[in-house]
């Protein structure tokens, strides 16, 4: 890469898996699809004014008719509206199991399989993955090679965000709530910043895998995360000095979350929920703005690639 470059990237995750994160036990039903709903055409919106393409990580089963019926078609059709507007839809497996990258092989070549069936017959052919909670592991790498996958983004080499979880972990697991995530294997914490070939038996390193690792963003030298979170509750200096430090590594891999534009009293989203997530207690029209503030920054200093041809364009300098 010679330009600095970035790229968009969306975890569309349902509130499901906010109620796992937390220990809150099941979420309400009927809330099941808020983020696919309320959140996406939000974000399609502000992208579709700045002529941005991004990538969509996909939780397969919301497209499931067999088991939502006509919310999965719903969904079906608004992920096909941002297909054929020129947006990725990638693989965040079929449920989105935190723990993932320690299943057995068929499980999860199930959950791997599926989703790409599903988002398939929305999209066509899909070329990269993300996988819940940044954890990855060779099942998971050689499932993708089976599938023939351009790239993976699932490493987060970000050392405070992996302290920051593992004591709010830790607290839940104290007032006997506990999480329903995982902790990444701590090896990924010295992965490369920058787009890499994994080794197939420790994707933290560099290797000969058939596809691309492409990471989610941390800054250089302090490794700090670069991801929506971060960026969205951050005043603007700080928001303005983390895009600039992208710049300096060449490669910015911009997570989002659908969550990132949910209103909590628009969007009838439960007390207890707002009480754990902090993003959540920000009104929309505030993380509205800092949002379209990051990517007019990003337009101004990056040439901006979807994931997949990012990969596409790598595959033969890697």
């Amino acid at each position: 890469m010679n330009a600095p470059v970035c790229s968009i990237s969306i975890d569309v995750d349902p509130l499901p898996c906010y109620y796992r994160i937390h220990g809150l036990g099941p979420a309400p039903a009927e809330l099941r699809d808020v983020v696919t709903r309320r959140a996406l055409p939000r974000l399609a919106e502000l992208l579709a004014g700045r002529g941005l393409p991004a990538t969509f990580f996909v939780v397969a089963e919301d497209l499931d008719v067999s088991v939502h019926g006509a919310r999965a078609r719903a969904a079906r059709a608004s992920y096909g509206e941002l297909s054929r507007a020129g947006h990725e839809l990638g693989n965040h497996s079929y449920s989105h199991p935190y723990e993932l990258a320690r299943l057995g092989r068929a499980q999860v070549r199930e959950e791997i399989a599926r989703a790409h069936q599903l988002i398939g017959e929305v999209a066509g052919r899909v070329l990269g993955f993300r996988a819940p909670g940044y954890d990855l592991s060779p099942a998971v790498v050689g499932e993708l090679e089976r599938l023939g996958y351009v790239y993976d983004s699932s490493i987060f080499p970000a050392p405070g965000y992996y302290a920051a979880k593992a004591a709010v972990m830790a607290a839940l697991r104290a007032a006997g709530r506990p999480s329903g995530a995982v902790l990444t294997d701590p090896r990924a914490l010295a992965a490369p910043g920058r787009p890499y070939r994994p080794s197939a038996r420790a994707p933290w390193r560099r290797g000969r895998a058939a596809l691309i690792e492409l990471p989610v963003a941390v800054t250089p030298v302090l490794r700090a995360p670069a991801i929506g979170t971060s960026l969205l509750l951050a005043p603007s200096w700080v928001r303005n000095r983390l895009v600039s430090a992208m710049r300096r590594r060449g490669f910015f891999n911009l997570e989002l979350h659908g969550i990132d534009l949910i209103d909590a009293e628009e969007d009838g989203i439960p007390g207890a929920l707002v009480a754990r997530q902090p993003d959540l207690r920000m009104p929309l029209a505030r993380k509205r703005r800092a949002l379209e503030e990051v990517l007019d920054l990003v337009q101004r200093q990056f040439a901006v690639e979807r994931l997949c041809d990012l990969a596409g364009r790598l595959a033969d300098e890697l």
